[in-house]
């Protein structure tokens, strides 16, 4: 009898501990996860001192977000000209569960050029946290293989291609210069999105595209273009250069010596200038009165490099 109660004891004993560790394990704080990734222009892993640079990532917390730190320093096997070191918290993500944290910010003056840690690190509100390392070269515009400086311009032209007006312009290859009409491009106008970039070299393209604003759609890199919402308004693109020079899409480089374009779409077409059968403008990407971006997306496939810019403009239809 006593054997038989004593084994009962041991056996109440271990399945109390039993529960007691499955209960710790269900209650053990979830961590946060980072997903998709993008350091750098098309995610190249480039930093250009005193230049745009391009973050995102997707966060997916265990309990809720606390707060998301990017951390950028030397590597101790790695030489530099000086110590350097850069953080950046954002708090505004603190209390949502899931978040896309979609970030551009310009590569400090003072930075020094060279190879670094680039390290993720989000803390979730249940006390734990993750952390992501990725390698991030900085680089002085001087020293990149290719510098891609730009000068975008929108404007309204004839079916001859005579201005009409200046619509938008860009300027920051040879000097700082801004300007946007407050007109309308109308319907039967034809609208030319011209691109100058400062230093090009091997094989890219570019396209320059028209969105509808209520699309919320700017893509920031060619393989994102949604182009059941985005109109192509030119196509262009080189192939082999052997040495450095500025382009533009009105140059086709392909023809020797090169020829010019006159780059251009009339705003109600039934078609756009996409590469190599024209799209029809139906359907999310129909005309319409409103408000649109206008810009380019430059990807050099050599070198791995991206540039691209967006302007506003307003369309009226008849």
């Amino acid at each position: 009898m006593k054997n038989n109660f004593f084994k009962l004891i041991c056996l109440f004993t271990l399945s109390l501990f039993v529960l007691s560790c499955s209960n710790d394990d269900e209650q053990q704080a979830q961590k946060p996860t980072i997903d998709k990734i993008e350091l750098g222009l098309g995610n190249n892993e480039i930093g250009i001192i005193g230049q745009d640079f391009h973050f995102n990532a997707e966060i997916k917390a265990g309990d809720k977000i606390k707060n998301v730190e990017i951390k950028i320093n030397q590597i101790i096997t790695e030489t530099y000209s000086k110590a350097w070191s850069h953080q950046i918290i954002w708090e505004q993500y603190a209390g949502v569960k899931n978040a896309v944290v979609h970030k551009h910010f310009d590569i400090p003056a003072d930075a020094a050029e060279g190879k670094y840690s680039f390290l993720i690190v989000v803390t979730d509100q249940n006390g734990t946290k993750i952390e992501e390392k990725r390698t991030l070269n900085i680089y002085a515009p001087e020293n990149l293989p290719l510098d891609l400086k730009f000068d975008f311009g929108i404007d309204a032209v004839d079916s001859n291609f005579n201005n009409i007006r200046i619509m938008y312009s860009l300027g920051n290859i040879y000097h700082n210069g801004f300007y946007k009409s407050d007109e309308a491009i109308n319907e039967n106008e034809f609208l030319a999105p011209i691109v100058s970039v400062a230093a090009i070299k091997g094989d890219g393209r570019m396209y320059c595209l028209i969105i509808n604003k209520k699309h919320n759609h700017k893509p920031e890199t060619i393989a994102s273009i949604d182009f059941s919402k985005a109109i192509v308004a030119d196509f262009w693109e080189h192939k082999n250069l052997a040495e450095s020079r500025a382009g533009s899409n009105m140059y086709n480089f392909a023809t020797n010596p090169l020829t010019i374009i006159y780059p251009s779409i009339r705003i109600g077409a039934a078609s756009d200038k996409n590469f190599p059968s024209p799209s029809p403008i139906i359907n999310l990407k129909k005309w319409e009165s409103g408000q649109y971006y206008v810009g380019f997306i430059y990807h050099n496939t050599t070198y791995n490099m991206t540039v691209f810019h967006y302007g506003e403009i307003t369309v009226k239809m008849n």
